[in-house]
């Protein structure tokens, strides 16, 4: 059984930066995906960045491009996401996720595994 614990989320002000991290456990961290995801309030969950196994393939989904960055530890387990330039618009739970294979999904049903989110708030 695979587990993800989220931590670093918070309270900031537009403009501010913060660093998500996921810390994994249960398989081999360093053979699969990992993902971010976030969910406001009315709305559907939504795909953020993914990283592949090695971490030498990203993606972004355009609203986050240039500000977010996606990394990973193979030797912690742990997958970041740093947030730079906050909106208002980025106030939602975040979700870290794991693939379902090596590569990096854009889907949640790329996904299996889900850890219990960890809230951002940017005041505006």
């Amino acid at each position: 059984q695979v587990q993800l614990v989220e931590s670093g989320g918070g309270l900031v002000q537009a403009g501010d930066s913060l660093r998500l991290s996921c810390a994994a456990s249960g398989r081999t961290f360093s053979a699969y995906g990992m993902g971010w995801f976030r969910q406001a309030p009315g709305k559907e969950r939504e795909f953020i960045a993914t990283i592949n196994y090695s971490g030498r393939i990203t993606r972004y989904a355009d609203s986050v491009k240039g500000r977010f960055t996606i990394s990973r530890d193979n030797a912690k387990n742990t997958v970041y996401l740093e947030m730079n330039s906050l909106k208002f618009e980025d106030t939602a739970v975040y979700y870290c996720a794991a693939a379902r294979g090596p590569g990096s999904g854009l889907s949640t049903v790329d996904y299996g595994y889900w850890g219990q989110g960890t809230q951002v708030t940017v005041s505006s």
